[in-house]
């Protein structure tokens, strides 16, 4: 055996002077630290700068007090020499099991920058000043499971240049924007709770062959999910997207994009919206509607003094310029707007096979539930009905 060769160690924080000297003492090779409970507060973030190391706490109980005022994170996961290396890269850096916390004038409380296979799980961050969780050129297969992101100034989550990214199984409460995910490929979102976010829920701008399923995305002040920037190629599919004061699914920018299964309920400017730079995209199998419980009641009252208060639901606009849509089998009731309305002129839009009940509640009577401006390109077929009932053939 060589006498150089150096083994991944197990180092136990409490028999260190400081978090950062445990840190410190993890050789080349790596190892497995662990933080025993309690509270430990910090001024300056700590930095783990080694590949193939795991960091675990006793839980929640294991809580890191973010006290910097100048905008510095808690944690910095990244290669020591990545200033005059950039491709310098850290693999496998793992955190695990304990609590991160900060206020209005810390920074991210995890900040990783050039980890691949990062994983992080079963970790509590909250109260950040600025992002609870930064991944930042981490491109190989990054990994978010099990962890609970809440009241962080900025994004729960924010990714940028990843590539093959999991974010599953995670609780996000009232950050700015729960994701957002910039510049990266394939992310698949599954299976988280969202709710009461200041801003938005999930934003994906210039990202490509992604899936957001099964998602509980609740109470945004803006839109549950948006899509922007030269997005192609992502399917949102079987969330629940229930009250949000701007709208549910908003197409900004995408291209060959599906939306199925979902149920929009209280989106009160739009459930989906389609701009002009999106196309040939398809909408199927959806339910929009309000707070309809069965035998002509409603849960939430038609007026209340505050928006979160009311009943609400609302159907599909589109913007003028969309080329290629089609909108196939869905349900809209209960709603307030027309099931799908256009503001300017669209082209190869096919509208088949929807049922619409009791739409357009906001609007004069009579008015189309399929409303499109003159000289739109438009099919209409076998939609139960297109128009109020009480409309003239």
């Amino acid at each position: 055996m060589n006498a150089q060769t150096v083994f991944p160690v197990a180092i136990d924080a409490s028999k260190h002077p400081n978090l950062q000297a445990a840190f410190d003492a993890v050789p080349e090779s790596g190892g497995l630290v662990t933080i025993p409970p309690g509270n430990y507060e910090i001024t300056e973030p700590l930095r783990l700068k080694t590949a193939e190391t795991r960091v675990v706490g006793g839980g929640a109980a294991t809580h890191i007090l973010n006290k910097n005022e100048s905008g510095a994170p808690a944690f910095v996961l990244r290669p020591p020499n990545l200033d005059t290396d950039k491709k310098a890269r850290l693999w496998r850096v793992q955190m695990a099991d304990l609590r991160i916390s900060g206020n209005e004038k810390s920074g991210d409380g995890i900040f990783a920058e050039g980890i691949q296979e990062i994983y992080l799980e079963g970790v509590s961050i909250d109260h950040n000043g600025g992002h609870g969780i930064q991944l930042k050129d981490c491109y190989e297969d990054p990994r978010i499971a099990d962890c609970i992101i809440t009241y962080n100034k900025k994004s729960g989550i924010e990714i940028i240049g990843c590539h093959d990214i999991v974010v599953n199984a995670n609780h996000f409460e009232e950050n700015q924007d729960a994701l957002r995910c910039v510049d990266s490929f394939n992310l698949c979102m599954n299976g988280n709770n969202i709710d009461d976010h200041l801003g938005n829920g999930v934003v994906i701008e210039n990202t490509y062959g992604s899936v957001v399923s099964g998602n509980m995305i609740e109470e945004c002040n803006g839109t549950a999910i948006i899509l922007d920037r030269d997005c192609y190629g992502i399917t949102l599919s079987a969330n629940v997207i229930a009250h949000h004061l701007k709208g549910g699914i908003d197409l900004r920018d995408a291209c060959g994009c599906t939306l199925s299964a979902n149920t929009f309920t209280i989106a009160h400017e739009f459930s989906v919206r389609v701009s002009g730079d999106s196309e040939r995209n398809t909408i199927s199998g959806n339910t929009f509607c309000n707070t309809y419980v069965g035998v002509g009641k409603d849960k939430r009252p038609a007026e209340s003094p505050t928006p979160m208060g009311i009943d609400e639901g609302t159907g599909v606009l589109l913007e003028g310029g969309v080329n290629g849509l089609i909108i196939n089998g869905n349900t809209f009731a209960g709603l307030s707007t027309a099931a799908v309305w256009s503001r300017g002129v669209v082209q190869n839009i096919l509208v088949t096979s929807n049922l619409c009940m009791d739409c357009g509640r906001k609007l004069a009577k009579n008015s189309d539930w399929m409303a499109f401006e003159q000289n739109s390109r438009v099919v209409l077929k076998d939609n139960l009905p297109d128009k109020a009932p009480s409309s003239p053939p």
